[in-house]
């Protein structure tokens, strides 16, 4: 079966990787060079530990008033657009503590499915992505928060999750003994690895062309080849692509996408910024997250440090803006009060988007519309964390195979009345 993956990021490179290995003949379009999307500025995490999707209650009323601070963790760039309002009234709709609770069992079994994929890859001779299983803690300096963290460790629990473990102040200082915080307690999730997801990406990237995976980069899809509810080819400026069966893996510009074929797909580009520092004084133990402060931080390698954070909903076309890093600094100062990191230029800055359902959970599945297409987008922050997993689902989808996991919860066209 001939089939085209729309979209180069770690969803699009996964999914090409196991239908590759199912005996598809596979072809990977993109309108970038493949060399600096999302999936290769994040922190790395490969983490069961995130239960709870974007979508939760209080941050809604958050959101709201951090919409004046432009240094905000979290940040609605205000904007006259239609698809941001239908997106933001189905997202308050979605940010319910029932819905919360409902999605913590698939979200927990999509990550740990997914983990052990990327031990698998990581056993291969042709991979080495620096991948580490040491954890990850959620450091706190508040008392409400550190009461909801007891409540996040019993349902972590309860979810089997069982490596969770509520660390007070002097248990926090022991695991991170280099540096002075100024923190109360953390959550150190035992069940969390991470990885270098440059190396991932670009290991990738190797091992499909090796494999025979046609990659094409620089081309943007502008049509598609449609007849009786089924696409017979994906169109670029440049050339033609048969497709027998189509993977819609775009990220951040799957709406766009979608709209193409006919599809309103709920989905906002949510920017993020990170900064990698190498061989500097400011190296931590273990990955973790500044509760408080939305920041996280990531040791990889041994001699690098990433910072990374925010979450800035705003169009793919607005230019970088600096106060979301010194945002991000100033949070992890505030946690590190010896670390004394200069906002850099902004050559130095990371930033992507990431593609934010209207729940916060991924779109994964077939469509009624179109019976060879299969969407795979929508993972907001943990995209990478999912990567792995979503591949060997999509190749599952598209062999019509059972799914390793329940995929029901990511119908993409759940929102649609």
């Amino acid at each position: 079966m001939e089939v085209v993956v729309i979209g180069g990021g770690i969803i699009g490179l996964s999914s090409a990787y196991f239908l590759q290995e199912a005996g598809h003949q596979v072809t990977i379009v993109d309108q970038s060079d493949m060399t600096n999307n999302c999936s290769y500025g994040n922190c790395g995490y490969i983490c069961p530990s995130h239960f709870v999707p974007l979508a939760t209650p209080g941050i809604v009323k958050q959101g709201l008033k951090w919409m004046l601070n432009s240094e905000s963790p979290f940040y609605i760039k205000p904007r006259l657009s239609l698809s941001l309002v239908k997106w933001g009234l189905q997202f308050m709709k979605e940010a319910t503590a029932e819905k919360v609770e409902r999605a913590a069992i698939p979200l927990r079994d999509y990550a740990l499915f997914s983990k052990k994929l990327y031990a698998d890859w990581d056993a291969l001779p042709q991979f080495e992505f620096a991948y580490e299983h040491k954890g990850l803690l959620e450091i706190f300096q508040t008392e409400k928060v550190g009461e909801h963290a007891k409540h996040l460790v019993h349902q972590a629990h309860a979810l089997g999750l069982t490596d969770t473990k509520l660390l007070n102040q002097q248990e926090l200082f022991a695991m991170e003994p280099n540096h002075q915080i100024n923190a109360i307690g953390a959550i150190h999730f035992g069940c969390d690895g991470h990885l270098y997801p440059n190396k991932l990406m670009q290991q990738l990237i190797a091992d499909l062309k090796n494999k025979g995976v046609l990659i094409k980069t620089n081309e943007a899809v502008v049509d598609f080849e449609k007849t009786a509810g089924k696409i017979n080819a994906v169109i670029t400026p440049h050339n033609k692509y048969k497709a027998d069966a189509v993977v819609l893996a775009t990220g951040s510009w799957s709406r766009e996408m979608a709209k193409k074929l006919d599809m309103d797909l709920l989905l906002m580009p949510g920017r993020g910024y990170s900064i990698t520092i190498e061989d500097t004084p400011y190296q931590t133990i273990y990955p973790s997250v500044l509760v408080e402060g939305r920041v996280a931080l990531t040791p990889i390698e041994g001699n690098k440090m990433r910072f990374g954070g925010t979450m800035e909903i705003t169009s793919t076309n607005e230019p970088p803006n600096l106060k979301r890093v010194a945002g991000i600094l100033k949070a992890v100062k505030s946690y590190y009060p010896s670390f004394e990191i200069p906002v850099p230029t902004i050559d130095k800055v990371w930033y992507g988007y990431r593609p934010c359902s209207a729940d916060g959970l991924p779109y994964l599945g077939r469509t009624k519309k179109w019976k060879n297409l299969v969407m795979a987008t929508g993972h907001a922050m943990v995209g990478l964390s999912l990567g792995a997993g979503t591949g060997k689902l999509v190749s599952e989808i598209i062999d019509e195979k059972p799914t390793s996991i329940d995929i029901s919860f990511y119908n993409p066209e759940r929102f649609n009345h």
